[in-house]
């Protein structure tokens, strides 16, 4: 399914710390309209002017936005994509949102090596990224899917370790827990739906070429 209008660019943005960043970017390469929040109440915002339109949605939901052609481009983080195993285009890396999946345990409870911990059970938002990584070393295991405070897991004896995305690591030393390995690298990336990418290349080309000079710009500086 395509974007049901040939005539407007729909690019769905994902609400929450990768919005902010993701506006200021394309913004500067004209792609904006007023009103434009993920704040606001309004969950499509049009600029009629030059037939754009954002979707702004839950993360989750970006992905699948764009496989079924609600939206013709996307920006959403590596892991979310990932996770979601939707069948995108992955146009570029806009580089920001920087953080990485890894496997954490309680300090106290630290085993030698990574597969003594295989036939235990791991509480994670990331069930699929975590299972192809733990199915690589040969390793089978319990997943527990939770959606918030993955921390808590093996604190409240939910599971003997975490997979979750870390950028500081602070939480995790404010509830004594190591990372032992790490999973996956992540960070911001531009999808498109694949009709899309062929029905209005011109246009999308034009826009990936934009953003990426922008990068190399801010990246030299």
């Amino acid at each position: 399914m395509q974007s049901n209008n040939m005539d407007y660019l729909t690019i769905a943005l994902p609400k929450g710390k990768l919005f902010g960043l993701s506006a200021e970017l394309l913004a500067k390469i004209g792609y904006t309209a007023e009103g434009l929040s993920d704040k606001s109440r309004k969950l499509v915002i049009t600029n009629e002017e030059k037939k754009i339109k954002f979707i702004v949605s839950k993360t989750a939901d970006v992905p699948t936005y764009v496989e079924y052609g609600a939206a013709d481009i996307g920006v959403i983080g590596k892991d979310v994509l990932l996770e979601s195993g939707k069948d995108v285009y992955e146009l570029l890396d806009l580089g920001f949102g920087r953080c990485h999946l890894m496997m954490a345990v309680p300090k106290a409870e630290k085993r030698a090596k990574l597969t003594d911990y295989n036939h235990t059970r791991v509480a994670t938002k990331f069930p699929h990224i975590a299972e192809q990584f733990f199915n690589r070393h040969g390793m089978q295991m319990e997943y527990i899917k939770l959606n918030g405070s993955i921390e808590l897991g093996p604190i409240v004896g939910l599971s003997e370790s975490i997979v979750d995305i870390v950028e500081t690591g602070t939480t995790l030393k404010e509830n004594d827990l190591e990372e032992i390995v790490s999973i996956q690298e992540a960070t911001a990336r531009l999808i498109a739906n694949r009709v899309s990418f062929k029905m209005k290349f011109d246009r999308i080309h034009t826009m990936v070429s934009d953003l990426r000079k922008i990068l190399e710009s801010e990246a030299a500086k």
